[in-house]
């Protein structure tokens, strides 16, 4: 079977008719998705399902536990304690000596997956003094990870896979000191679950719900469009305090000239930034 959405039969006017066809159903809006992502992860699950334009379009309307699996795969779920190490080396020298002047900190990592990202920005908090008076909101617009993530259970196999990437970051001891190990699984340690809260949110179509004095999004900008990029930026824009940091990592950027004149650039390789203005 090819992997060739055209030969398929799949045109863009279909596309956008599924993209009409989820939004109008489930409420979940594509549009703003870029269409080469979006064409890929639509040939992976008509090959992986054997499914034509009409069976796939059938499954949508009818089938919500389907459509849990077609969200899975769609918003894609890569995700790893500690990824990318320089960037939680750049948060602890340049945007917690900051935090620290608040009274409370809040934080929110956007587009969360399984928790990975959150637990580790809650252990760097704790090895720097900060972490009983901060508040981090993981949000995801899938509920199945959230599950996970609420758990905070890990295999061991990728607990052991993510040593290195914590090692890199500097931090004292090892990953596992975070964690109850039982058998083959990894538990992270209950005090580093308090203050946390998972919940489903939808960057394209929901609004701020807080302020925060951070905001940690890595790997999502990519798969947008530029114009649903900057109706993002603007909702962290709106949702950060003045002074707030928002962190995108080293594989995206603000590059709106618009957002920038709204940001000053902290660290130009991790793509820090700080809120200019109220």
């Amino acid at each position: 079977m090819s992997n060739d959405i055209e030969e398929k039969g799949l045109t863009p006017t279909e596309i956008n008719d599924l993209i009409n066809l989820i939004k109008k159903i489930h409420g979940f809006d594509f549009s703003g998705y870029s269409k080469a992502s979006l064409k890929r992860r639509l040939a992976r699950i008509m090959q992986l399902k054997r499914l034509e334009y009409y069976d796939l379009k059938h499954l949508l309307i009818n089938d919500a536990e389907f459509f849990q699996h077609f969200l899975e795969e769609v918003t894609v779920n890569v995700t790893e304690m500690f990824r990318d190490p320089l960037f939680y080396k750049a948060i602890n020298s340049e945007v917690l000596p900051y935090l620290t002047t608040f009274q409370q900190i809040k934080i929110w990592s956007a587009g969360c997956s399984s928790g990975e990202e959150v637990y580790s920005m809650a252990i760097l908090l704790q090895e720097a003094g900060l972490r009983k008076k901060s508040f981090i909101y993981g949000t995801d617009i899938n509920t199945e990870v959230l599950k996970e993530a609420k758990k905070g259970i890990y295999s061991l196999r990728k607990i052991k896979s993510y040593a290195e990437n914590y090692q890199y970051t500097g931090l004292p001891g090892t990953i596992t000191d975070h964690f109850t190990i039982l058998y083959d699984a990894a538990t992270i340690h209950t005090e580093l679950k308090q203050n946390t809260l998972f919940s489903v949110h939808n960057l394209i179509s929901d609004n701020d719900f807080n302020e925060f004095q951070m905001i940690s999004c890595r790997n999502v900008f990519i798969y947008f469009e530029s114009h649903l990029q900057e109706k993002i930026l603007d909702l962290f824009y709106h949702s950060l305090c003045p002074l707030g940091f928002l962190c995108l990592g080293s594989k995206e950027a603000i590059r709106s000239d618009a957002f920038k004149k709204r940001f000053k650039t902290i660290n130009s390789k991790e793509n820090i930034y700080q809120k200019i203005g109220t």
